[in-house]
């Protein structure tokens, strides 16, 4: 047995497929064709912020000073770390570097869980001052537009942070997975296409904080 057999379990092409890179191309379509469908549904969004951002352009520059650039640009920053080392996993499944694989991934996923812990920080101020969308919005003032931007707000980044704990949850499987020596030069799949999902997240959030943090 070879040292590569002896650290990794090869990896069995399922039976309705005829070959391992059949089994990949068709996996890498379904994930862009799930990817495009996610960036339509963040396209629907992005166009009622542009249109609320038309109409009252002073109050949305007024409402965003209630936000914090600073802790924006911090989970900015942890973001586009974590999508360069989920680069670099893929990179290491591919020359079939467990350890480094290994290292990568619990990298991106420290980096995910100390974007949540911002962004709960982030929330938490905001309940605190009653900056809560609709009905729940108890903060100085009783200007709609503050509630319209609040709603937006909190719509946008709150089903952000929801796709940042799924891909939390997917870093964590790969992790288990990646330790069970299942991922190799001839099979690194789920990592590539998990990566593929988390440049979006990452993709995201790069336009959501020049719009809501940087508006003027």
């Amino acid at each position: 047995m070879s040292e590569l057999d002896s650290k990794f379990i090869k990896h069995e092409v399922a039976h309705h497929f005829e070959s391992a890179e059949q089994e990949f191309d068709t996996a890498k379509l379904g994930m862009w064709t799930f990817l495009g469908q996610e960036l339509l549904f963040f396209s629907a969004l992005f166009v009622a912020y542009a249109v609320f951002r038309f109409l009252y352009p002073a109050m949305f520059l007024e409402a965003h000073r209630h936000l914090s650039v600073n802790m924006g640009f911090l989970n900015t920053i942890v973001l586009l770390i974590s999508s360069f080392t989920m680069a670099m996993a893929i990179r290491s499944a591919q020359v079939s570097n467990k350890k480094h694989t290994f290292i990568y991934l619990l990298v991106t996923l420290v980096c995910a869980g100390m974007f949540m812990v911002v962004k709960y920080m982030e929330y938490m101020e905001k309940f605190h001052h009653g900056l809560l969308p609709g009905r729940w919005f108890t903060g100085e003032g009783t200007s709609e537009v503050l509630h319209i931007f609040f709603g937006l707000y909190f719509c946008l980044t709150g089903l952000h942070g929801i796709h940042v704990l799924i891909g939390m949850g997917l870093i964590i499987w790969l992790l288990i997975r990646t330790q069970k020596g299942e991922f190799y030069s001839e099979y690194y799949t789920p990592v590539e296409m998990v990566g593929l999902y988390w440049h979006l997240v990452d993709l995201v959030w790069i336009f959501l904080f020049p719009l809501l943090y940087l508006v003027g």
